[in-house]
């Protein structure tokens, strides 16, 4: 079983799996969180800096740990899907899914026919350069993972309908933009972004779906873990490289250790 099969059967099975995002576009952030223990990655191509050749060395660097990659592409649109795939991605998550229909082609994108429409190609990454195109081209479609961003009113008012979508692997929470399209940014603990969280979890629940979510510190960890959301981020590699560096400043410059 590769690692990509792996990741979906233990997305589908409902396992706590652990990841980070990688938003500094480094081959070299994206290799040292792989050798930490996470058991996927999120490559962001939505908000992030990098560019195709960069995702290319971040998913090579990646390959040599045991972690899995999942690239957030920028918008709901075939062609990144195709893109990203192609290069060797083992998921793809996709922002602002709102409705039934949006799922549905995020899914048909992600997936060669009959499944679906992505454009097939022998030479690539992902097709071992056309010494394992056969296998990947029968195969790709349980192999790929397809996380489903929830990130407005809309989305959590259709997410029963989200979920009931068969390719849709995982209902993933965005907590920044989903607090923000509800007008009350950042204020996780609001009654009306704690229902949402809820209406989500239940959603993913009874259609047998994993739902996820990132987290911004360790305390919310234990909330996630009690409503059932089992893909689980927390924090990135930029935040990370940033606040280790604000400790390593703020204690030179320190009067207790100067």
């Amino acid at each position: 079983m590769n690692v990509g099969e792996q990741l979906r059967t233990r997305v589908l099975a409902r396992e706590w799996l652990a990841g980070t995002f990688i938003n500094l576009g480094s081959s070299i952030t994206a290799e040292i969180a792989g050798r930490c223990g996470f058991d996927w990655l999120l490559l962001d191509y939505e908000h992030g800096p990098g560019s195709d050749e960069s995702l290319l060395h971040q998913l090579q660097a990646i390959r040599g740990t045991t972690a899995a990659a999942v690239v957030r592409i920028a918008a709901n649109e075939a062609p990144r899907f195709k893109r990203v795939l192609d290069l060797g991605a083992d998921g793809v998550m996709v922002p602002y899914v709102n409705t039934a229909a949006e799922a549905i082609a995020a899914v048909a994108a992600s997936r060669f026919p009959p499944h679906g429409v992505r454009g097939v190609s022998k030479f690539n990454r992902a097709a071992g350069f056309g010494q394992g195109f056969e296998d990947y081209y029968a195969n790709a479609h349980h192999r790929v993972t397809l996380m489903a961003q929830i990130e407005t009113p809309e989305a959590v008012s259709n997410v029963e309908a989200i979920a009931a979508v068969d390719g849709v692997d995982v209902l993933f929470l965005g907590p920044l933009d989903l607090s923000t399209n509800l007008g009350i940014q950042s204020n996780f603990t609001h009654p009306l972004f704690v229902e949402a969280q809820q209406r989500v979890a239940v959603a993913c629940r009874e259609a047998g779906k994993a739902g996820g979510i990132l987290l911004a510190n360790a305390g919310q960890i234990p909330l996630a873990r009690d409503l059932g959301y089992t893909v689980i981020a927390l924090g990135s590699d930029g935040g990370a490289v940033s606040s280790g560096l604000r400790e390593y400043a703020r204690l030179l410059k320190s009067p207790a250790t100067s």
